[in-house]
């Protein structure tokens, strides 16, 4: 598998770099420019080589079956020119143009003018119904733009379209250079970690919370054939606690997932809360009590309760691996972080562990509770990173490379 620090002859390529630009954005104002951010050593490692770059990103979501003043509006929602306005202040000295535009002539001309150490960031991919369905026409056009193709956006890695699958697979079929990104190489190599766990990284323990049990079964049956403990957390206990015969109030949970949920438990691998901080209302609480077993009528759960939370930080204590997706409750309120906090501090406390948060909201849980710098590794894709474990080891925008 080539890596991006190992390409040869780029002076005067032009070379595809599929990035993940995917950050939050308002007004044209970007509120988090960590994905930029962490694209940079491969754009500077392509640069110094004299290479031409044309960066890809989706950005948002444009559903193109939609009327068509509402594709237009999403188009317009997530343009991709302040993404480039951004980039430009972050690699200063190198001349970082944009062109609005996915396809056809002015696409080619933008190409054919770069110059060495250029940089060319596309318009949103997603512009493009082709994008999402891999389309064969759309894959070619684009990979006739590139002498090479590099893949650092490992939050898309897990879809096959066309700017993550397509146009590798064509350049590697014509025998040229497609590589993995910094990044990515990164995420791979961590994430492996977690995936092939060997006998002396054991214990390892899985931390998953989070809404739906049906989002993770295939995460949860994965987990439950590598790990010793499957530690159950947020909104999916609930699903659980019913399956179990408990009261769970007002809290969702998925009656379709009730047979499931048992099948797992009898496995004698999961833990469950067993005490729960509830609340009578989501949005304006005014009764905010703990309680142990069945949850009353009129209340939902709102995060693990405090025996729960040293019960979990016992287990993880023992463990040589962990993995962490999802949050423990609703995070996001502050009179609901206990149970997260608990979380992310007793994994931070792990002497010579091997750490990792799968993305998603767990990821903004560490960064706001301060814990983020504690894990050895955080990924930047949290779909990405569950498919990952789910398919061991297995991604079709990484598959394609190797």
């Amino acid at each position: 598998m080539l890596l991006v620090k190992d390409m040869k002859d780029l002076k005067g390529k032009r070379v595809i770099v599929r990035v993940d630009f995917n950050v939050p954005q308002k007004g044209g104002v970007i509120s988090d420019d960590n994905r930029i951010v962490a694209a940079l050593p491969t754009i500077k490692e392509l640069v110094g080589k004299g290479a031409r770059l044309i960066l890809m990103s989706h950005l948002g979501k444009v559903k193109h079956k939609e009327a068509p003043e509402v594709v237009e509006e999403q188009k317009k929602k997530n343009n991709m020119a302040p993404v480039a306005v951004r980039l430009g202040e972050l690699l200063p000295g190198v001349n970082v143009k944009f062109v609005n535009a996915t396809r056809g002539e002015e696409l080619k001309s933008a190409v054919n003018e770069l110059k060495d150490g250029e940089v060319l960031l596309m318009q949103n991919t997603r512009y493009e119904k082709g994008e999402e369905k891999c389309d064969p026409e759309l894959s070619k056009e684009w990979a006739s733009l590139g002498d090479a193709f590099v893949m650092d956006a490992f939050g898309s890695a897990h879809r096959a379209h066309a700017s993550t699958y397509g146009i590798p697979e064509i350049l590697k079929a014509e025998g040229k250079q497609v590589a993995l990104g910094y990044l990515v190489e990164k995420e791979v190599v961590s994430l492996d970690r977690v995936v092939n766990v060997p006998e002396e990284n054991h214990p390892y323990i899985a931390i998953l919370g989070g809404f739906k049990v049906s989002d993770k079964i295939k995460v949860i049956d994965s987990l439950l054939k590598k790990c010793d403990k499957v530690i159950i957390g947020g909104a999916m206990a609930y699903t659980f606690a019913v399956a179990l015969g408990r009261k769970v109030g007002s809290s969702p949970y998925e009656p379709d997932q009730l047979e499931y949920a048992k099948k797992m438990y009898d496995t004698g691998k999961i833990l469950l809360p067993v005490d729960s901080k509830i609340a009578n209302d989501f949005e304006n609480p005014t009764d905010i009590r703990v309680v142990e077993g069945d949850i009353p009528e009129g209340y939902q759960g709102m995060d693990i309760g405090p025996k729960t939370a040293e019960l979990y930080a016992k287990e993880i204590a023992k463990a040589k691996t962990v993995f962490w997706n999802g949050p423990m409750g609703v995070f996001e309120k502050d009179e609901f972080t206990a149970g997260t906090v608990a979380v992310c501090k007793a994994c931070a406390e792990l002497k010579g562990a091997f750490t990792v948060i799968g993305g998603g909201d767990s990821a903004s849980a560490a960064k706001k509770l301060g814990y983020k710098e504690k894990f050895s590794h955080v990924s930047t894709g949290g779909g990405a990173s569950l498919e990952m474990i789910e398919n061991d080891g297995h991604l079709p925008g990484i598959d394609v490379i190797k």
